[in-house]
């Protein structure tokens, strides 16, 4: 069967986050190295200035000179160091970005969905979405395993899982400064998204200093962080002024509410959102989205019908797929197709559809079967009655 193209470019257009994640990394690490080799030269062009005047000032002395002359060019090493490492960092996100659409290009170029080809491509597709998920639960031990013996190392990101695993355990310790120092890292990010997380992080910080009755420190706390943020959180920031003359055991709700633990939850929650859109992440697995579409396709209202049942048919099921299946909509298909409820198979102008006198219909290579083991009798499984094989017509779908 030739490959669908329509079919293979929708599989494509669902791993448009494959190819963005290593893109925005490589964004990320060209404006990060800009930055630092920009500054850093500023502040060398500065200094070199600076140790010109006072080589001048006193009669340019050898032993200045050479002094002068050592520090700048130990500057001048640690910024080459620094532009290689940057420079090693690009063309790890440019060759990964490389390998993915290679990935995909793969896909598009296969012969037909019965070739090895697709086999290999959805073998390395499932595998990459293992990998996804038990990254996202924090099985990085069995995930880079399984990437290793798949050699899909180049089409996960176990990087950037590890670190936002990092700062999800330092929020579940109570601990804000990791946190705190992606929010400084991903700045520009996070105000195009229009996120409120490091003031979020800034008032949980600040709240912890009221639990702990350091008042006095929450007081300087309140002016350094939350006070220049009341532009856009004027409500928030009135709330942590008042914040101060209650206890943490107060019975007041609004305020019981802002020292309720549970706000660290909140915080991993919205963390976890901002990562995912500034990466480019998918909010859940793949694992999920490929379950959901893929039960979405076999769903039929028949599906919930003891009466009409595919024995082969997952959705069927009602004790693992039905359910999981229950809240997704029923599949769309253009042209519907008859399947025998005996085997399980496609009626069609090769096993032809086949009625019994009492209505229902099963194909000819089921009730053949059936009839070759019983003397030529047929049993039909819904009523249990019994009817001879010259009794059964061929049905007509009109």
């Amino acid at each position: 069967m030739a490959a669908d193209p329509k079919k293979l470019e929708g599989l494509v257009a669902l791993e448009q986050a494959l190819v963005k994640v290593p893109l925005e990394q490589f964004k990320r690490a060209f404006k990060t190295s800009q930055k630092h080799v920009e500054k850093e030269w500023a502040v060398l062009a500065n200094s070199a200035a600076d140790h010109l005047k006072k080589i001048e000032a006193s009669n340019g002395k050898k032993e200045d000179v050479m002094k002068v002359v050592d520090g700048l060019i130990s500057r001048f090493t640690a910024l080459k160091r620094k532009v290689i490492e940057s420079k090693e960092e690009e063309a790890l996100y440019a060759n990964r970005s490389r390998i993915r659409l290679q990935h995909l290009d793969d896909l598009l170029n296969v012969p037909s969905q019965d070739s090895p080809a697709f086999t290999r491509w959805s073998k390395t597709q499932l595998d990459r979405i293992l990998v996804d998920y038990m990254l996202r639960e924090g099985c990085f031990t069995s995930a880079k395993q399984l990437a290793a013996e798949a050699e899909i190392e180049q089409l996960v990101d176990v990087e950037l899982f590890a670190q936002s695993k990092m700062i999800e355990d330092a929020l579940k310790r109570k601990s804000c400064a990791e946190c705190l120092a992606w929010c400084k890292e991903n700045g520009s990010g996070l105000k195009k998204i229009k996120s409120n997380l490091e003031f979020n992080l800034r008032f949980q910080e600040y709240i912890e200093l009221v639990r702990a009755q350091k008042l006095t420190e929450a007081i300087v706390y309140l002016k350094k962080h939350l006070t220049p943020c009341a532009e856009g959180n004027l409500k928030e920031v009135q709330i942590a002024a008042a914040l101060l003359a209650f206890d943490p055991d107060t019975l007041c709700i609004k305020y019981k509410n802002i020292f309720d633990p549970a706000r660290w939850n909140l915080l991993i929650t919205q963390f976890r959102a901002n990562n995912c859109t500034i990466n480019n992440l998918t909010t859940q697995p793949l694992l999920y989205t490929t379950l959901q579409a893929g039960m979405a396709a076999l769903k039929t209202p028949q599906c919930y019908q003891p009466d009409n049942k595919n024995v082969n048919c997952p959705i069927c099921d009602s004790d693992v797929y039905g359910v999981l299946a229950a809240k997704l909509p029923n599949a769309h298909h253009l042209n519907s197709c008859l399947v025998c409820r005996i085997s399980g198979d496609i009626m069609n102008e090769d096993n032809p559809p086949m009625v019994l006198p009492n209505g229902y219909v099963y194909s000819l290579k089921a009730l053949e079967e059936m009839s070759l083991k019983h003397d030529g009798m047929l049993t039909c499984p819904r009523t249990s009655q019994q009817f001879h094989v010259s009794k059964m017509r061929k049905a007509f779908a009109i």
